[in-house]
């Protein structure tokens, strides 16, 4: 996807603060954080969103999630963090690339 903004983050072609990167996916800084931790990771194939995936992509969620508290640790994310997957205007999604966001740094309210 030419237009998007992440996969243009994955090419190269828009900086970014890279954190992990391996030849499935990329993961970088926020740059609006809701958290003093606020990592994306995002899939190096273009996924419009959650609502999208198929069961083709099963192996690469797995990777993904199973990913996630290594990128997390390696950000100091020690005694736990939060994920998040928006999906769709209604839930949040403001960019159309699947993404997951890594939030911590110290203690985030609870859902209540």
């Amino acid at each position: 996807m030419t237009d998007c903004i992440f996969c243009k983050i994955i090419a190269g072609d828009i900086p970014s603060s890279k954190v992990y990167e391996d030849d499935k996916i990329f993961a970088f800084k926020d740059i609006n954080p809701k958290a003093s931790v606020h990592v994306l990771v995002i899939p190096k194939t273009h996924i419009d969103s959650l609502d999208h995936l198929d069961h083709g992509q099963q192996d690469l969620m797995g990777y993904m999630t199973l990913k996630l508290p290594e990128i997390a640790r390696s950000q100091g994310l020690n005694n736990g963090f939060r994920t998040i997957i928006n999906t769709g205007p209604d839930g949040g999604q403001e960019v159309g690339h699947l993404h997951f966001h890594i939030l911590g740094g110290s203690k985030i309210p609870g859902f209540n």
